[in-house]
C-alpha cells in the first residue's frame, strides 16, 4: 500500500503544481499516480455546506476548538497517500502550523460527498485509505442514490446505512439528513 518515499516525493511536487492549472478541481495522490478530478457541482457543495453547518454548531460541546472544515488536504506520506475530502473534522489550531497539509492523527471525522463521475473511489479507495491512516470515522454521502454509509474504527469494520431524511449518529455527533438533495 505505500510507495518509495523518493517517488512519493516526485509525485508531491508534481502535484503541488497543479491547482494552478485552470479548470483543476482536487488533486490527491494514490496508489503510485496522482489523481485529478473536476470542480464538484452545486449540490456536492450544498450537502458539504449543510453536513459542516451542523457539525460546527455542535463541536464547541463535544470537541471545543474544533472546526468542520472543507478545503484542507490529508497527507500520510508513509502510505503515499495525498487526499482532499470534501470535509474534515480536525483542530483549527493546526491550521496556524506550516506543514502543507493536515496529518491523519489530526482529524477525527472525513466526510465525502460521492461524485457522479468515479463514485468507486469513494466506496472503495479512500475506506481503504482512510482506514489505513487510522481516522476514527468516516462518513459516505451519495446524492446519486440519496444514501450514505457511516463507517467508524477500528479499520471501518462497523458500517451504518442510512437514507436521506434519517437522522444519523457519527461518532458524538447527530446529523439531520433530511436537507440533503440527490443530483437531478
Amino acid at each position: 500500500m505505500s510507495i518509495d518515499p523518493a517517488a512519493y516525493a516526485r509525485l508531491r511536487e508534481i502535484a503541488d503544481r497543479l491547482p494552478q492549472v485552470p479548470g483543476i478541481g482536487k488533486v490527491e495522490i494514490a496508489d503510485g499516480a496522482i489523481v485529478v478530478t473536476a470542480s464538484p457541482v452545486k449540490r456536492h457543495e450544498l450537502a458539504v455546506i449543510r453536513i459542516a453547518r451542523q457539525l460546527n454548531a455542535q463541536l464547541p460541546q463535544t470537541h471545543p476548538g474544533h472546526i468542520a472544515h472543507g478545503g484542507a488536504d490529508l497527507e500520510d506520506a508513509g502510505l503515499g497517500r495525498l487526499r482532499n475530502p470534501d470535509l474534515m473534522v480536525f483542530s483549527e489550531k493546526v491550521l496556524e502550523g506550516d506543514q502543507p497539509a493536515l496529518l491523519p492523527h489530526e482529524v477525527l471525522l472525513v466526510v465525502e460527498i460521492v461524485s457522479k463521475s468515479n463514485p468507486e473511489n469513494d466506496y472503495r479507495n479512500k475506506v481503504r485509505d482512510y482506514a489505513a491512516m487510522g481516522i476514527p470515522f468516516y462518513l459516505i454521502v451519495d446524492p446519486r442514490t440519496g444514501t450514505g454509509i457511516v463507517h467508524s474504527e477500528p479499520g471501518y469494520t462497523s458500517r451504518k446505512e442510512f437514507a436521506f431524511g434519517d437522522t444519523v449518529t457519527v461518532g458524538p455527533w447527530t446529523l439531520d439528513t433530511s436537507g440533503l438533495l440527490t443530483y437531478a
